[in-house]
């Protein structure tokens, strides 16, 4: 027990650069293990949950630019989701990396008249911003085309019923179109977040380096499976740390659910039905 509190002690934090620097090289216990595997889930539940926050943010105004009968608005929107959707995860990572490699490596300056500013690049090779940004784009699109198909499928009383109470423009989306929106689209958007949590285990094998010391779950499973030249401890771990990651997105999201529809009976709530999508 002592062993593994001192291993904990080491390694907890390692894959932020806190603890040894140096990995384990022999006699690898269970602790060992848990312990690494578990500090690299720092790195993947960071990817997941910021990608996810900001691109909430960002599949709403695509998808309320979609539905715009505008179509300077619209067909942009509607080409991001295309392009995104349609294109494989795994190449995005590829291609963001070469663009980012050819941007200057100290950046733009940027003068703002009464002062100057350099705006760093170097940054973005980095797995930590660069892959989180591929990403942050992924699940935009993704998560926008849910909600569009959301926007289209909200009721017309529930606009005619809006429009005839006199609610302007804003308070219209804020209080009846936004809210609907996010009940109908939720079950699909937790399938959203499932599979974007799973897929931060794709940024081991992009081109992105990883920060300081090393980097994800998949990168610390690799590097026992090489070196005990047995894969079935440190890749199974690996899965449970993966399926608890998933079982606390669905509480999360299942209690998002319920106070999204807390103006329903108790009896008349829907439940959310999980289905994570096997392959995108």
């Amino acid at each position: 027990m002592s062993s593994c509190t001192q291993t904990i002690a080491d390694y907890a934090f390692r894959s932020i650069g806190y603890g040894e620097r140096l990995l384990p090289k022999t006699d690898f216990t269970l602790c060992d293990q848990f312990v690494l595997i578990g500090s690299g889930m720092i790195w993947n539940v960071y990817f997941a949950f910021v990608a996810l926050f900001l691109g909430f943010w960002l599949a709403t105004i695509v998808a309320v630019a979609r539905n715009s009968p505008n179509k300077w608005l619209s067909r942009p929107a509607a080409a991001f989701i295309f392009v995104f959707r349609g294109s494989p995860l795994f190449i995005q990572f590829f291609l963001f990396y070469e663009t980012f490699v050819l941007l200057p490596k100290l950046g733009f300056d940027l003068n703002l008249g009464f002062t100057e500013i350099t705006i760093e690049t170097r940054w973005l090779t980095k797995a930590w911003l660069g892959a989180l940004i591929v990403l942050f784009l992924n699940t935009s699109a993704y998560s926008a085309q849910i909600f569009y198909g959301a926007l289209r499928s909200i009721p017309k009383g529930d606009l005619e019923a809006a429009d005839a109470i006199g609610l302007s423009p804003w308070k219209k989306f804020r209080r009846v179109v936004w809210p609907t929106m996010m009940r109908l689209a939720w079950p699909s958007y937790t399938n959203e977040a499932i599979f974007m949590a799973h897929a931060t285990t794709l940024v081991f094998f992009s081109s992105f380096p990883a920060f300081r010391q090393s980097g994800d779950a998949l990168y610390y499973a690799s590097y026992f499976a090489d070196k005990t030249f047995n894969p079935f401890i440190p890749y199974p771990i690996v899965a449970m740390y993966f399926v608890m990651f998933t079982l606390s997105i669905i509480a999360l999201f299942g209690f998002a659910y319920r106070r999204l529809n807390r103006h329903l009976d108790p009896a008349q709530r829907p439940k959310l039905k999980v289905r994570p999508q096997m392959i995108r």
